[in-house]
């Protein structure tokens, strides 16, 4: 993985109280993905089949004031790893093909503890260093403060340790 300039990405690390598969499974899942983000900007998944495989994409209603209210982002898997990575492109889809604004999200778990590993070590990164300086201007990148991911990650926790 090629790494942006640390002025163009953001890195949070959370150690969770789960095993990797169940980090992994919450984050798979496009319908659980509301459930990772600390406000109501993600709304729900118009795709919910289970993410298994890069160039997979899937679908999620938004929903922000700055982007004029409702909108719909598709999202292009990057990088996949069962139970270690997974990374997505967002973009928006214009004439049958997704159209990607250059930032993506990247989780990369280790597991913790001994043995089997009771814990799992998550990194969140948010990278934007792709973004295109007109639409910068436009888009005003990144759209929130570093500490939204470490809000992001407290709600990936409870998502993940929390029984359905």
């Amino acid at each position: 993985m090629t790494q942006a300039p640390p002025e163009e990405r953001y890195v949070r690390s959370r150690t969770i109280d789960a095993p990797p598969a169940a980090v992994f499974a919450v984050l798979t899942d496009p319908s659980r993905h509301q459930e990772t983000e600390p406000t109501d900007w993600v709304r729900d998944a118009r795709d919910t089949e289970r993410l298994t495989a890069v160039g997979q994409v899937f679908a999620m209603n938004m929903f922000h004031t700055g982007a004029g209210g409702d909108y719909v982002m598709h999202n292009t898997v990057i990088a996949l790893e069962p139970d270690r990575t997974i990374a997505w492109r967002p973009g928006q889809e214009h004439d049958g093909a997704v159209r990607s604004g250059g930032w993506t999200w990247r989780y990369d778990l280790q597991p913790t503890g001994t043995g089997t590993g009771t814990g799992t070590e998550v990194t969140l990164t948010y990278d934007w260093s792709a973004v295109p300086e007109k639409l910068r201007q436009y888009v005003n990148v990144p759209p929130f403060e570093p500490e939204f991911l470490d809000r992001s990650l407290a709600a990936l926790e409870t998502a993940a340790t929390t029984p359905r």
